[in-house]
């Protein structure tokens, strides 16, 4: 007959709260506002460098065949 206890949580307590990650721009921790940013600024500052070519996603390369 199996017994109602404690589920395994990998070692981790359930019930704890998990600390905020720290900002990805300057290492503060995480406003729950800006997610996962610590301010607007360095969510702002993340963007520009998104879309000034600063982060790039790598693909898979090109055939010379495939661009004609």
């Amino acid at each position: 007959m199996p017994v109602d206890g404690p589920k395994d949580t990998g070692g981790k307590d359930a019930g704890a709260p998990v600390p905020p990650k720290p900002c990805p721009v300057c290492g503060k921790p995480a406003d729950p506002a800006t997610l996962p940013f610590c301010s607007k600024r360095c969510r702002d500052v993340d963007l520009n460098r998104w879309l000034s070519g600063r982060y790039v996603i790598p693909g898979r390369p090109t055939d010379p065949e495939d661009a004609e």
